[in-house]
Parts: C-alpha cells; structure tokens; sequence
C-alpha cells in the first residue's frame, strides 16, 4: 500500500492518552491524515512513499497549539514596553486605530505565520480584527486556525459603527464555517470591561448559533478585579457566569486574578482556560493559579498574547518560562512538571479550542500536523528524558521540519509556502509609517 509519507528513524513523542514515546519509530500519512505510527523493526519494510523523511537523531511530535494570540499585532513588536496593562492600552489602541487596515493586517498576520511555523506551532487561535484578511493570510501560510473576529463596544478597525460588532462576526461566522478545514471561525469579545452585559450575551447567543468557539479576556488585572466587585458585587468570573457566559465552548483567556469559589464554576461550567505567561509577566499582570486549574480537572492551553505584549510567538519559551515560574512562586520543584506543561502546549491546547479530536496528539485518524526536532546540537546532547529536553533545553530555532495535514510546510529551516523576503521588507515599511506617528511611545 503506497502513502503519501513516510517518517522513519525518529523518536517519537505522541503526547497520546498513554504519553507512549516510540524510540525509533516511523509514521506513515495518507491523505492528510496519521495512517501508522509504529516502531522500526530490525527488518522492517517500508510501504512505498511519494516524499520519505529520516528523522535520525530527531524527535518527532506533534505540532505546537498556540492556544491564544493576536496575530497582526507582530506589526507592533516592542511598541509601549514597560509598561502596565492601562497605560499600555492607551498607546496600542490609537496605534491600531491609526495603522491597523487590510494590507497591514495581512502582512501582520503572514509575519506572525512565518514566526510560529519556524518554531514548531501549527495551529493557533487568533482574536482581532479584519479577521478575514487574517483568514486569507494564514490559509496562504498553511497554517491551522481557529480564527475569531473581535468584539468591542467601541469603534474598531473594519467596525467604525460599534452597534455592528455582533453583525460583523456572525457575517465572519458564515463566510467561513465549512470553507476550508484549515480554518475555524470563532467569536472573540475583548474583555467584560470593554464590552457590554448585552453585547457579551448577544455576542454569546452568535457563537453558540453557529457551535463555535467564543473567547473572552478574563480576570487579567487587579484593577479588573476590583473595578467588577465595584461595578457588579462580584468577580469577573462570576460576572460572565451571571450573563450565561461559562459553558463547555467558552475559552476564557488569562484568568489570573480568580478565587477558589470562581474555579469551582469554571470547573463545573467546563469553560476552558489559555494562560499567556510570558505577557502577563511582562505586564506585571499576575500569576494564574495554574496547578489549582489542572487539579479542579479544568482543560488548559497554552498561549503567546500578541507580539507587543510578549514580544514573541516561541511556545518552546512560553513552556519553560510557565514550567519555572510556577516553581519558584510555590518553592516547590515538583510544581508544572514537564510533562504537564507539554500538554498544555499540544493536546490541552487543542482540547481548549475545541479540536483535540483532530490535533494535540500522533494518533492514527487524526491530522498529519507534526514538527520534527533536530537533536543534534551542543545544547541537546546527552538526552536522558526527551520530555523534560522539550520543556527546558529546545529552542523555537531547534526545528527542522513542519508537517501539516500532511504537506510539508517548512522544510529544512526553509519555509515552503511563503515568500519570507517580501513579508519583512512590507512589515518593515509598515514599521516605518508606524514610527512617524508614534514617536513618543517608541
């Protein structure tokens, strides 16, 4: 029986419900999808194969979900820094209003493509705004998404009419429901303090119209915090579970600043939780209470935030940096272990943005997406635990080859579906008009 492809010689890591690790092992992909993933015998033979890959002295697992980020926001990189999570707001947003248009967004969104694919992610999940040209951006790329079009109760780039917000992404919902398989449209509101009781539920009401996903910041700052018990005499959590909010297609982003009694409804609700640990870091927004999420049995993915609140999309970094900081915060070394932290990053993500039935893990049936890890470097050798290697010592720069649904992607540290010269010589003189008319926040 001929395949499509055939990987051999690698280890390879499932991240299945069993964490099987198949030290040298071979995958074979038909149609896009996971057909065999077996281990080498001494005489094994192989079925015939359009494109063959030798993974020798590689680990092969399955592709990064970037569980929640703001993919044209790369045009804003290192824009603001240093600052809180208010003042900064205050410099992005006439930023965006200013800057953010089709041809910006696009290119934005090809930079940040090109980012995540040469450091091994292959799926995200995208909230903003002009969230079609998104869609056409990251179709180019190869990438896979799930894509929602962004809610806010003020005047927003492709929404000058706030009262159209709603409208405006459950247009984005039936344009691309069912378009292609590669991209998911989603409903995003901004937050519970830029967006109305009303708009929340209607925005809701669209999402759960449709079946999809609606993602919402949550629970981010201390200011949040105290402004809703000021505002509402309760939590924000508890505030977005008043409205109908919570449910099993809810991903609540952040959710930092939460008490026992509001993990306790996000449990019983299965609402999903991403965590941005490296943003909130820098924002100096909080630490979430992680281990107390994975305890209460809540799904958790992995997230970067946007470039200019990261300023990266290098899930490889996000993953040491939460592994660690949950170490030290606790004084306890047996805190997010390795393990745990890689599974946030592939099947929790994608569990998280409702597609772990076809991503998150290399199971037969599932989609080919898959990232191959060049193990032979100084900072990788000797290798005692390919997990913890993972979590701790490989970098986003570490990848060597990207598979998605089954087509190569990146090939040799060598992107096969864009043209990387065109996309940073665009962003850099989008760059330029940016500086103009920004000159005191830079």
């Amino acid at each position: 029986m001929n395949v499509d492809l055939l990987i051999y010689n690698g280890t390879i890591l499932t991240v299945n419900s069993k964490f099987d690790i198949i030290e040298n092992g071979f995958i074979c992909v038909k149609n896009g999808k996971l057909e065999r993933i077996e281990s080498c015998g001494q005489k094994e033979v192989f079925p015939e194969a359009t494109e063959v890959i030798d993974a020798k002295g590689c680990i092969v697992m399955p592709g990064l979900v970037n569980a929640h980020t703001h993919l044209p926001m790369t045009l804003f990189r290192g824009l603001a820094d240093d600052q809180p999570l208010t003042v900064w707001l205050d410099h992005i947003f006439p930023a965006e209003s200013n800057h953010i248009h089709s041809e910006s967004v696009r290119y934005g969104t090809l930079l940040a493509c090109a980012e995540m694919i040469l450091s091994g992610t292959t799926t995200c999940c995208d909230g903003y705004f002009l969230e079609d040209e998104v869609a056409g951006a990251v179709i180019d790329s190869g990438m896979r998404a799930v894509l929602g079009q962004g809610i806010i109760d003020f005047p927003a780039p492709g929404v000058p009419n706030p009262s159209d917000n709603v409208k405006t992404a459950e247009k984005f919902i039936r344009k691309w429901q069912d378009m292609t398989p590669t991209v998911t449209p989603s409903v995003f509101c901004h937050s519970p303090y830029t967006c109305s009781a009303d708009t929340l539920k209607k925005a809701k009401k669209a999402a759960d119209s449709k079946g999809v996903l609606f993602q919402i910041h949550v629970a981010e700052t201390r200011n949040e915090w105290d402004q809703t018990r000021l505002e509402h005499r309760t939590t924000p959590v508890r505030h977005l579970d008043r409205l109908g909010i919570l449910d099993e297609n809810t991903l609540l982003v952040h959710t930092i600043w939460v008490d026992s009694e509001d993990i306790e409804v996000i449990a019983r609700r299965e609402a999903r939780i991403c965590v941005t640990t490296e943003s909130e870091m820098k924002l100096a927004s909080g630490i979430a209470p992680v281990p107390d999420f994975l305890r209460s049995g809540i799904t958790v993915g992995l997230g970067t935030d946007g470039c200019a609140s990261n300023n990266n999309l290098d899930l490889f970094q996000e993953m040491d940096l939460t592994a660690k900081l949950h170490k030290v915060c606790t004084l306890d070394p047996t805190v997010m272990g390795a393990r745990a932290v890689l599974e946030m990053a592939t099947i929790g993500g994608a569990k998280a943005i409702g597609l772990d039935k076809e991503i998150g893990s290399l199971e037969p049936g599932k989609q080919a997406d898959m990232i191959i890890i060049d193990m032979n470097k100084p900072h990788l050798v000797p290798m005692y635990d390919p997990v913890s290697h993972l979590v701790y010592t490989v970098r986003g720069s570490d990848i060597r080859d990207v598979v998605i649904s089954g087509r190569m992607i990146l090939k040799d540290r060598k992107i096969l579906t864009l043209d990387l010269s065109d996309i940073l010589e665009s962003v850099s003189e989008i760059a330029e008009c940016i500086k103009k008319t920004n000159r005191r926040f830079i």
